[in-house]
């Protein structure tokens, strides 16, 4: 599964080409139909326009449009930046057409909010905020400084100062207003878009997670006959004159046995298929040490157990927990470490549970995937699936899971649940 950083990347680059093609498109337009009004006018009207020069913007313009389709057409990546500086461009080109035409008596001057409206559209924020500052600057200096457009008797117009105030101000004002509001729509419905991406994201999982329970469940099936059968085969073994003087290995292979028929019962448990046993009450400080002392039998004097609440309040804990702890120890004993502590905690009602481990911690690359299926540092089949599943158990629960690397080295992996959501009473609820 891709990384959703690098399919984000991805879906903004592909957004930000696209949009400069069309960019480009809109500047063809605007180099024809600058050619075409300087000639109409010069030619057609009859007023003297500086012609090589507005000629040679035109044509400096359309060099850089080529340019930008000969980027696009080889894969070139367009971002914020690149964006802004194409519409700067613009805005400089049109500034020099307007300086050389009449500045604002220029019947076009006012064609620059159609930049505006463009940038509001598809820059961020403050790249729009200086465009804005920027045309308005160049509107009111191209009230005072530009080259007079002499027109012939009968076209002559007289702009009065207050005129002119006038249309700068409502320049700046119909400016800001465009962008306050194009920018908010836009930021909604990105919000929108993002928050369907994340419905749509979490649906897949949670089919997933389904998919997962049912061969998950099949599984337990299958592997509940020949687990009974190692277990009394174990048994008969211990009994053995040959191996009863050295039980230890006999000893190991049967809790490993044992360990197993546990997690698949926990497996039917989760699945439903274990609601006729009566939910079993215990303390928070009973459960989490029987999590620890089964986990401690196959590796002894690793796990450092820190209970630190000075209460000890009933709970009734789904198996899942149990089984995400367990992968949270072997996750840490895999990653090398040589010492593991388990901290328990209870802040505002939040049990929060910690595992703290001097091994080779998270890859930088992957703190920002955890709990996505098959993101792991282990290159095994399967790996990835427990902190994906954990991240989906604890969210049900109203729970989350955070991960980080330690100051030094090692990881640090928490969990937090609300400890209403563990009380006998939600549970029969």
């Amino acid at each position: 599964m891709p990384l959703a950083a690098d399919q984000a990347r991805y879906s903004a680059a592909i957004a930000g080409g696209r949009n400069m093609l069309l960019l480009s498109h809109l500047r063809i337009l605007a180099v024809l139909g600058q050619l075409v009004t300087i000639l109409f006018v010069q030619f057609g009207l009859g007023v003297r326009l500086p012609l090589v020069p507005m000629i040679t913007v035109v044509g400096a313009l359309a060099l850089l449009n080529l340019g930008t389709l000969v980027f696009l057409t080889r894969g070139g990546i367009v971002t914020n930046r690149g964006m802004f500086l194409a519409l700067l461009t613009d805005f400089a080109a049109l500034s020099a057409q307007f300086y050389m035409s009449g500045g604002v008596t220029n019947p076009f001057a006012p064609i620059g909010l159609l930049q505006i409206v463009i940038g509001s559209v598809l820059l961020e924020a403050w790249s729009c905020w200086v465009l804005v500052a920027l045309h308005s600057i160049a509107f009111g200096l191209l009230s005072l400084f530009h080259r007079p457009l002499l027109l012939p008797d009968g076209y002559a117009i007289t702009f009065s100062p207050v005129q002119i105030l006038a249309s700068w101000l409502n320049f700046v004002l119909v400016a800001v207003l465009l962008v306050f509001f194009v920018t908010r729509i836009s930021r909604n419905l990105r919000t929108r878009d993002a928050t369907l991406a994340e419905l749509r994201q979490r649906a897949a999982e949670e089919d997933h997670i389904v998919r997962m329970g049912l061969l998950a469940s099949g599984a337990a099936h299958e592997l509940g006959t020949p687990l009974s059968s190692l277990s009394v085969i174990l048994s008969d073994w211990r009994r053995q004159p040959a191996l009863a003087a050295d039980p230890q290995e006999i000893g190991e292979a049967q809790a490993a046995v044992a360990r197993c028929k546990d997690i698949v019962g926990g497996i039917l448990y989760a699945s439903g298929e274990a609601r006729g046993e009566d939910l079993k009450r215990t303390t928070l400080r009973q459960f989490l040490t029987d999590v620890a002392t089964t986990w401690s039998t196959l590796r002894p004097g690793l796990l450092a157990f820190d209970y630190r609440p000075h209460f000890d309040p009933v709970v009734v804990v789904d198996r899942t927990i149990a089984q995400i702890l367990t992968n949270m120890l072997d996750n840490a004993h895999e990653a090398g470490a040589g010492h593991i502590q388990m901290i328990v905690e209870i802040r505002d009602g939040i049990l929060v549970l910690t595992v703290q481990d001097d091994g080779n911690g998270f890859p930088p690359d992957m703190l920002e995937t955890i709990g996505q299926p098959y993101r792991s540092s282990k290159d095994r089949r399967g790996a990835g699936l427990g902190l994906f599943l954990a991240v989906n158990v604890l969210r049900k629960l109203g729970g989350r899971l955070s991960v980080r690397n330690g100051p030094v080295r090692g990881a640090i992996v928490a969990i937090s649940v609300p400890l209403v959501a563990l009380t006998p009473e939600a549970a029969h609820g």
